[in-house]
């Protein structure tokens, strides 16, 4: 490989000066300038190999959604992925890396940490194998300070197979989160060495705890001062403690430290404040390392009575399960992607999220941190049986006690983290094994982390679980309502069996909660959740839509490969792009007060049936659109459904009216009309007794006449990894968005950016996810622009056939 002098000396100062900052902040992105081969190499893992023709690539990187070579479409119906993985295809890659550490750096330990890569890695550094990762969804590190050279190049080459079966989902390949570097002391803080706890919490008064490992790796003993600042969110000191050792050579120790803090500023949903703990280690006087750990001050305890309690009052979780996909950018998980995920789900009234079915990144984290999300961070999909003949069962004997190590530790930290799951839907739960395992598991969990309640998502509610159960803190209930035929072990068919109260009369003492529930069903759920103290909360499956299983939400179950070109799961409240679905609205209503939204019903399905569908894959949600544009239907019956929680409703057609009707809790927030079609003005009206409380519009649209362009954030930070997402909307002369507009929308971009995702949430859909152009899908689409690292103007322009473009301006700063 042949490198640019003058490129190289950049590269080697601008190391150097970060590794001198890293001294004291410890840490540094390894994200930038990989080269990337897709395909099995032989000799790639060797310094010397010539990766000259490899392509460049900054991380987070996933190869699955990129085009496939000759093509403009990541999808193909003989992908080996099928409907689990959405059509994506799959494989070996390679990534490499060159880098140069100066003297100075002689003498630390250097430490690389991968935060995630889908999966089955090896990593090598100067032709040096460090080792084998399997999981694809926990961090793991190794210390390369005894294969380096210093002052000169140093290659990491990381090997990533991604091969066969082994996801229900769309996973992503390849190094899909961040990478950091990292140089300590030879005396310095374990990994993930620190864990600070609040166990007493009042408005008054709270006392916080950490504990912090220290390694000796030196030749001689070390003597330590070890001090912890407390910091409050404005940088204002709020306690110190300290405390002095002797550590030994080649010795570990746990330390201990308690502070009480005065009127701390408690962490919760509402109030998602958080403190920093900065750790300082000095020998001889002399600091050496330094820790920043940030932290919430809150309280979790559950019970029978009184549900989840978060800082002494009871919380009702309004959750949705989550996969690890960010739509159009396939598995990369940018901090901005994660940050925006947690947005909207918070705008749209969730307050908790269950990561679905394996530990989240964590910038996901960091953004439920900040925003004020709650958290079940789960672990695994399987144990030792498995779902696919590839997937995590062939590595769980090995691996399990490393990963759950490696999650709770990375994790345990996060206020937004309430609960542990230690799995989701185990083939084996029903037996003594699982039984024994899940006892295993929930018992390590507690001896890394005994402050949080330990749950599993379990399905299949029949008593034979019971001994399960009985190893969980939080019973969590797939599917508690509306799945009869499963939760009472007979044939019976019947919908609407509540398990919730069947178990608590059989089990009194059990807290449950829904870890996973149709959309179809959110009014009996909720209900549950609000009627008993013992359901403490209801999780939809999804909360956000997803890639991979494809068509569950249309389709559902049993499946074949006449699936392709379905690609996404066509079921979450949110779809991919980040828009409100009809579901949705439908859950505003059965979460908040006076909510109001119109719908109409297909008069022919949308996408073909699969007329094979077994009666309990009941994710899909009635075919409805907020669409008034029915051309060819004149004067023919529509059936017109309205979602609301005002106390009646009445719906006008060109300003006449069609009736009131109730729209309360009695009639589960639903009303519906049959409606002649007559072009125009569909309009409900919602009241709370004679006072109008909320209203909702549709409008016949005529032909697209216009584009609007709509970012997320025009503001955006030159840092090579800032994100805007903007919204493409294709609009009649008088503003009017067309439902049915479906045209081909080009994109071109000036600055220093690149677009990074295109996207319309069709779930049919086999288009590029990366070319600078995307069909519009029910009048939208949505273009997803990255920025460089240079600061300045960055202007993207839309234009369709026909249509004048328009340009939206972004800054980069």
């Amino acid at each position: 490989m042949k490198i640019k002098p003058v490129l190289l000396l950049t590269c080697i100062l601008m190391l150097w000066q970060s590794l001198a900052i890293a001294q004291i902040k410890n840490t540094i992105s390894f994200d930038s300038n990989w080269l990337f081969h897709r395909g099995a190499v032989n000799g790639a893992g060797q310094a010397g190999y010539n990766d000259a023709a490899w392509r460049k690539v900054d991380l987070p990187h996933d190869w699955s959604i990129e085009d496939l070579p000759g093509t403009q479409s990541p999808y193909s119906p003989d992908a080996i992925s099928e409907i689990g993985g959405g059509f994506t295809t799959q494989g070996t890659a390679w990534y490499r890396k060159t880098f140069t550490l100066p003297s100075a750096v002689k003498g630390k330990h250097v430490i690389i940490q991968f935060d995630g890569v889908y999966m089955n890695s090896d990593v090598f550094v100067n032709g040096n194998h460090l080792g084998n990762h399997p999981y694809g969804y926990t961090s793991f590190y190794y210390d390369i300070t005894s294969y380096l050279k210093y002052g000169e190049n140093n290659v990491i080459a990381v090997e990533v197979k991604n091969e066969g079966h082994n996801s229900r989902w769309y996973s992503g390949s390849g190094i899909y989160r961040h990478v950091w570097l990292k140089t300590v002391d030879p005396v310095h803080i374990a990994q993930w060495g620190t864990f600070i706890t609040t166990p007493e919490v009042s408005t008054a008064t709270a006392t916080v705890n950490v504990k912090t490992n220290l390694i000796n790796e030196s030749n001689g003993a070390a003597n330590l001062t070890i001090v912890t600042r407390f910091l409050t969110a404005a940088g204002a000191e709020a306690g110190k403690t300290e405390l002095s050792l002797s550590l030994a050579a080649d010795a570990e120790q746990e330390l201990s430290q308690s502070r009480e803090i005065k009127a701390p500023q408690l962490w919760s949903p509402e109030t998602p404040v958080l403190y920093k703990a900065v750790t300082e280690v000095s020998r001889d006087g002399a600091l050496i390392n330094s820790e920043e750990t940030l932290f919430g001050i809150r309280s979790i305890t559950v019970d029978v009575n009184n549900g989840l309690q978060l800082n002494g009052k009871t919380i009702k979780l309004k959750g949705g399960s989550v996969h690890n996909d960010n739509g159009p950018l396939g598995a990369k998980t940018y901090d901005r992607a994660e940050e925006r995920k947690i947005e909207i789900l918070k705008a749209n009234g969730y307050n908790a999220i269950r990561c679905s079915h394996n530990p989240p990144g964590p910038s996901f984290l960091a953004a439920c941190d900040r925003l004020g999300m709650l958290v079940v961070d789960e672990a695994f999909d399987m144990w030792n049986k498995g779902k696919n003949p590839e997937d995590y069962h062939l590595y769980f004997k090995d691996w399990w006690q490393k990963d759950v190590t490696s999650i709770v530790k990375r994790d345990r930290n996060h206020p937004s983290v309430i609960m542990w799951s230690i799995g989701n839907e185990i083939p084996e739960k029903g037996t003594t094994g699982g039984a024994d395992t899940a006892g295993i598991l929930s018992r390590y969990v507690k001896t890394l982390d005994p402050t949080r309640p330990v749950t599993a998502a379990v399905d299949q509610l029949t008593p034979d679980k019971d001994p399960y159960f009985l190893h969980l803190d939080v019973a969590g209930y797939n599917y508690a309502i509306g799945m009869g035929e499963y939760n009472t072990g007979t044939k019976d068919t019947a919908k609407w069996v509540n398990i919730y109260e069947q178990s608590h009369q059989r089990v009194p003492g059990r807290i449950m909660m829904g870890t996973e529930s149709f959309a179809i069903e959110a009014f009996a759920n909720w209900q549950a959740v609000l009627d008993h103290p013992y359901v403490i909360g209801d999780f939809v499956w999804t909360a956000f839509d997803y890639m991979g299983e494809a068509s569950i939400g249309w389709r559902g179950y049993p499946q074949d490969k006449k699936a392709y070109p379905w690609n996404l799961a066509y079921c979450g409240d949110i779809d991919i792009c980040g828009w409100k679905r009809s579901q949705s609205y439908y859950r505003d209503a059965v979460w908040k007060d006076n909510q109001l939204s119109v719908f109409v019903k297909s008069p022919r399905p949308t996408f073909a049936l699969n007329p094979k569908i077994s009666p309990w894959a009941r994710w899909s949600w009635p075919d409805v659109f907020a669409d008034w544009n029915w051309a060819g239907y004149e004067n023919k019956l529509m059936e017109v459904v309205v979602y609301s929680s005002c106390q009646k409703t009445e719906l006008f057609l060109n300003g006449r009216s069609l009736g009131i009707k109730p729209t309360d809790r009695l009639v589960k927030f639903t009303a519906t009309w049959m409606v002649p079609y007559q072009k125009g003005e569909l309009k409900a009206v919602g009241y709370d007794g004679n006072k109008i409380v909320n209203t909702s519009v549709l409008r016949t649209a005529a032909l697209p006449a216009k584009i609007k362009l709509t970012a997320d954030r025009t503001y955006i930070n030159a840092d090579g990894q800032d994100l805007s997402y903007i919204t493409i909307e294709l609009k009649d002369a008088k503003g009017v968005t067309n439902p049915k507009a479906d045209n081909l929308v080009n994109f071109a971009l000036t600055g220093d950016a690149q677009i990074v995702g295109v996207g319309n949430a069709n779930p049919v859909s086999t288009e590029s996810s990366q070319m600078p152009r995307r069909k519009a899908w029910k009048g939208k689409c949505l273009v997803i622009v990255k920025a460089g690292k240079t600061p300045g103007k960055i202007t993207l322009t839309a234009s369709a056939g026909g249509l004048s473009s328009m340009k939206i301006d972004l800054t980069a700063k």
